[in-house]
């Protein structure tokens, strides 16, 4: 489970990402009351993942032999956009590789087929959300460094802010560690 955070219209939240690795034939189950866009977005992870899967030591062909399963809880509450991209790509590492992932730790970002991390719009509201729910640390695109002078002075000093370019970065600083490397 990773936390990832939301923009709503009645302000931030934090969104759990929930991924279930399964014995399968490749199926891909997303279930939450997801948009088009946030689908995409899962697609894009899962390929992310694909790309780099050897690297990682995960099985090349996992996608061939196991049903992933991402869930977003509250499914009567509908979910879209792209700013869940890292979020999901990072549970599907750690659901593949069994590395947990920082309970403190939430993070917001798109997310580009080559692990680029992407520009997010309501870094306020998803910060305020963190804040609220006692994260520690919060992970934002690199380009939306400058918005943190928007965001409320007790709540920019009471989180660590990490910015990313890449979603290397992101893994580095969720999951408890790096997954073992076959090269």
């Amino acid at each position: 489970v990773v936390n990832g955070l939301a923009w709503t219209p009645v302000g931030g939240e934090t969104m759990p990402v929930e991924v279930a690795i399964l014995d399968g034939t490749g199926k891909i189950e997303l279930t939450g009351s997801l948009g088009e866009v946030m689908k995409e977005s899962a697609r894009t992870a899962i390929s992310y993942v694909r790309s780099r899967a050897e690297e990682w030591n995960i099985d090349k062909d996992f996608y061939k032999t196991k049903d992933i399963h991402i869930h977003i809880p509250e499914g009567a509450v509908p979910k879209d956009g792209p700013s869940a991209g890292v979020t999901i790509a990072t549970a599907i590492l750690s659901a593949l590789t069994g590395i947990p992932v920082r309970h403190e730790v939430a993070m917001t970002g798109e997310i580009s087929l080559r692990g680029r991390v992407m520009p997010i719009g309501g870094l306020k509201e998803k910060s305020m959300a963190a804040y609220i729910n006692q994260m520690k640390t919060v992970i934002i695109p690199k380009s939306n460094e400058p918005d943190l002078q928007e965001i409320d002075q007790v709540v920019r000093e009471n989180l660590e802010w990490v910015t990313a370019d890449h979603l290397d970065t992101v893994i580095r600083t969720a999951l408890v560690r790096m997954p073992e490397s076959s090269k």
